[in-house]
């Protein structure tokens, strides 16, 4: 498909012209994209939104042959270099979940990274399959996991001969690469796909000054989280499937899966931003550039400073790790005298800035490809932080991340378990029937069918504490019972 091509967003143009034709709206959705003044949805959010708020099969627009929406997705698997492109309107879980209920065609284990976001957990409660798990690499420095080599994904598919698949997670939460081309090469040496989440790497491959994409270096099936920094509305994602071994066997599996998940509502406006996303990455080249050099400034002058830390500085010291996304600003902020959380909280509530994620090391901000924020307000407000800790120090303290308890029980047979609520002390060493998860990140500390742990109820009990910390998945906010199964 030719570049000129790539200029159109034929979708959301389709959408706008068809919006202007003046329609007596006797249909869903209920607000009947009633403009007037009165209307609280256009006070809250202007005319264009109710106008634009379509439901789908629109004749001629996503229901027929050869239609605007079948262009839009032909550009977005050619920006990407896939083979073919579905547009996603509950996010990248939607794409995990797609993944993990095409998976039991190919095998009986899926072998995952444990690392994995909740929603590939999820995706294993829908699937029933077994997993068995490859453990990333882990910055007890940082409290942060990263990603696995290639000799350890190779370790544990000789193990399970009757996988199904390799999943694994590039680029981490803190942008850390994974080396995508060293394992898709040992997936398919095993016979097996190699399923890669991308949430956070939709914009590699769309400048030089970025890492390239998974689909570039031999994955087989990606899930894009378009909305994260690639600038499509929140809840908007795709998935990608390869030109590959696998292709044949893996698009009607998808495209079956993607019917069972995806809504029969599915939102005109969410569609049409992935359309438009798609052409401002191919068109924004300079933009995009622009971008890294404000991220890269914030590095620097961060660096030269002297306070803080930045924390993808030491990512030489993991194997696993072979680039770093450069519009990912990872602090380490004890080092300066403040935990993460608490330097969140008060650049939120001092100078109304918003940053992605905190740990109890670090802050984490993120800058959208083609987004030019101001750098010199950013790292003024990061050194007026006081230090409640009392200054910097030599050996701050830390939060480790807990180690997981053995496996019991397969995800889906936990969840589909009899359960009870515990005292979240009575429920170490019984077996979860939650997923857990500090969050953001997202990357679940138990699983079900994990037997919980003292340590990882400390861990989630001290998250939830935290300015801003919430465990996704937990009874209640404080973590102070939890669900077991029996």
């Amino acid at each position: 498909m030719n570049s000129t091509a790539q200029l159109r967003a034929p979708y959301a143009d389709a959408l706008r012209s068809h919006a202007g034709r003046g329609w007596l709206r006797l249909n869903v959705p209920g607000h009947a994209a009633d403009t007037a003044t009165t209307s609280p949805l256009v006070r809250a959010f202007g005319a264009d939104v109710p106008l634009l708020d379509f439901p789908p099969l629109l004749d001629g627009i996503d229901l027929g042959t050869d239609t605007p929406m079948d262009e839009a997705l032909a550009l977005a698997a050619a920006a990407w270099g896939a083979r073919r492109t579905w547009f996603l309107t509950n996010g990248a879980s939607q794409g995990n979940q797609i993944a993990s209920l095409v998976a039991p065609a190919l095998g009986r284990t899926l072998v995952v990274q444990r690392s994995v976001h909740s929603s590939v957990i999820d995706g294993l409660v829908l699937s029933g399959l077994e997993a068995a798990f490859v453990h990333p690499s882990v910055d007890t420095e940082q409290g942060i996991a990263h990603g696995v080599t290639a000799a350890d994904l190779a370790g544990t598919l000789a193990r399970h001969p009757d996988a199904a698949a390799a999943y694994v997670v590039s680029p981490s939460y803190f942008g850390a690469v994974a080396d995508i081309r060293a394992l898709a090469d040992v997936a398919h040496a095993a016979g097996v796909p190699l399923i890669v989440d991308e949430a956070w790497g939709a914009h590699f491959g769309f400048h030089p000054d970025l890492p390239g994409g998974a689909l570039a270096q031999g994955a087989d099936l990606v899930t894009s989280s378009t909305h994260k920094l690639a600038g499509s509305l929140t809840q908007s994602a795709m998935l990608h499937l390869a030109h590959g071994p696998f292709a044949e066997v893996l698009e009607p599996l998808v495209e079956r899966a993607h019917r069972l998940v995806q809504s029969t509502s599915a939102s005109a406006l969410l569609l049409a931003s992935l359309d438009l996303a798609r052409r401002t990455l191919v068109s924004g080249r300079e933009a995009i550039g622009a971008s890294v050099g404000a991220a890269d400034k914030i590095r620097g002058v961060i660096r030269a400073l002297g306070r803080f830390a930045v924390v993808s500085d030491g990512f030489g010291r993991f194997p696993d790790i072979v680039a770093a996304d450069p519009l990912r600003i990872a602090i380490d902020t004890r080092v300066g005298g403040i935990p993460g959380h608490e330097a969140r909280r008060r650049l939120s509530r001092d100078h109304r800035i918003m940053v992605e994620v905190a740990t109890d090391s670090a802050v984490v901000a993120v800058v959208g490809a083609g987004a030019f924020p101001d750098a010199d307000r950013f790292v003024e407000a990061l050194h007026s932080l006081p230090s409640p800790l009392g200054g910097a120090t030599d050996e701050p303290l830390r939060l480790s991340l807990p180690r997981p308890g053995p496996t019991r029980l397969t995800a889906r047979e936990a969840f589909m378990s009899p359960t009870r609520l515990v005292p979240a002390a009575e429920a170490v060493g019984l077996v979860s029937a939650d997923t857990l998860a500090a969050y953001p990140p997202g990357i679940p500390n138990v699983l079900p069918g994990e037997v919980v742990t003292a340590e990882t109820v400390r861990f989630l009990q001290r998250t939830a504490a935290a300015p801003g910390g919430h465990v996704r998945g937990a009874a209640d906010p404080g973590v102070t019972r939890l669900r077991v199964v029996g």
